[in-house]
């Protein structure tokens, strides 16, 4: 089995860089450039859905950004401790009838020792927007991963 760094135990530079990592694959929209750094038996919460190794990965990536159109995501580090991350985010997409969403929510990862997410619970609220309301719009400039976003 191939490492996927960094590895475990996390400094807060790699627990930076692993962050940055996850909202980079994310921003791509593609199941298959995401569902890589997840473990072939990765356990998953995500909202009231339980998904589990990486094919339901795939296939649940998959039909959320179906529905979750221009899915634009910011991750930024809350806590880390071994092989624990803590994350908050929020991204913006608009569904197919044109209605703008922002989401804001928390994730908490565990890895294993290749440096791969055995196991990701999210939590996630998500507020009615208007288009002109967007704040999220393509990659993060710079990658000044010091930033945090606004919390309303």
């Amino acid at each position: 089995m191939a490492d996927r760094p960094p590895l475990p135990p996390f400094t807060r530079e790699t627990a930076v860089q692993k962050v940055q990592a996850a909202e980079d694959a994310w921003n791509t929209r593609d199941p298959h450039t995401v569902a890589p750094a997840y473990s072939e038996d990765s356990v998953w919460r995500n909202r009231g859905t339980f998904v589990t190794g990486r094919a339901e990965i795939v296939t649940f990536l998959t039909a959320k950004w179906e529905r979750e159109l221009d899915y634009a995501l910011r991750k930024d580090l809350w806590a880390f401790d071994g092989n624990r991350i803590a994350v908050r985010f929020q991204y913006e997409c608009h569904d197919a009838a044109g209605q703008w969403w922002r989401s804001y929510g928390n994730e908490l990862w565990e890895f294993d020792e290749h440096g791969l997410m055995t196991r990701r619970e999210a939590s996630i609220n998500d507020v009615a927007i208007e288009e002109h309301e967007r704040r999220i719009a393509g990659p993060r400039p710079g990658s000044e991963r010091g930033a945090s976003f606004p919390l309303r």
